[in-house]
């Protein structure tokens, strides 16, 4: 991963953390979109890397449209070509959390991965990084359906407002990947905002994308340290029985599998599970 260039937000923990220190760890060059530096201070592995210059911590807002501009022309510099290589957009949920007995967990901002990532992609360089999105098992009709029957009141219910955030992510991808998508799935104006389609790029004008859904994540240890891309599986589309996986391993799946795979993995979407 040597003169690699690579920019990840949401990578202050889980599995944007984990797959950034393992880009870290070999050679690559690590940019940061972090709303709070601070978050690594007492860091041991990211702060030798700080030191190295290896390491970049941009402090920004991935809702600012500026800030994200910002970050692809800091991720850009340096190396034999001033461009970006590769982009993990791992953001998850980290609003204020509420509960209610009608919708389950509700989250503020409901649309925070949505609005993220149509801010990345409407400063989106050329030319264009590969992209990763991480979205989730059981999003959409069809993919709430290949779901565990124990599994499916939890996304149903428990989960439905995180993953409506995420389901307007996946809306976003299908449009510049110029993939099939059901209607019936879009999450709405109140996720998507209003003509949202003219913030991106043109439909199918966005081909080096990866949209990765993991099944229900754990803190488990990472598994393909001992057995490489043989300790999970990953099937494009949906999986059946696809019951848990650790985020180390997600992550693990993003440097092993797909950025040293990418012909194989390019403008796909795949599910992984244990």
């Amino acid at each position: 991963m040597d003169h690699i260039k690579a920019l990840v937000i949401g990578g202050s923990r889980n599995i944007g953390y984990y797959a950034a220190v393992r880009l870290l760890d070999q050679g690559a060059t690590v940019t940061f979109l972090l709303r709070s530096p601070k978050v690594f201070d007492s860091d041991e592995k990211i702060q030798k890397h700080i030191q190295s210059k290896k390491a970049r911590i941009v402090k920004g807002d991935a809702l600012n449209k500026a800030d994200v501009q910002r970050v692809w022309d800091e991720a850009a510099l340096g190396g034999p070509t001033n461009k970006v290589d590769c982009l993990l957009f791992t953001l998850g949920f980290s609003g204020t959390p509420g509960f209610s007995l009608t919708q389950g967990f509700l989250i503020y901002p409901p649309n925070l991965v949505t609005q993220a990532l149509l801010n990345v992609l409407e400063t989106l360089p050329s030319p264009t990084p590969k992209i990763i999105t991480i979205s989730s098992t059981g999003l959409t009709r069809a993919s709430h359906s290949a779901l565990p029957l124990l599994m499916r009141p939890l996304y149903g219910f428990f989960l439905a407002a995180p993953h409506k955030d995420k389901r307007g992510a996946e809306e976003i991808v299908s449009h510049c990947a110029d993939w099939e998508w059901n209607q019936r799935d879009c999450p709405g104006p109140a996720i998507m905002g209003d003509n949202w389609t003219a913030r991106v790029p043109a439909r199918g004008h966005v081909k080096s994308i990866l949209v990765v859904r993991p099944a229900l994540l754990t803190d488990g240890e990472c598994r393909g340290d001992a057995k490489g891309l043989d300790g999970y599986r990953v099937k494009e589309w949906d999986m059946k029985s696809a019951w848990t996986i650790s985020r180390k391993d997600v992550g693990h799946f993003l440097v092993e599998g797909a950025l040293k795979n990418w012909e194989k993995w390019e403008n796909k979407c795949v599910s992984i599970a244990y």
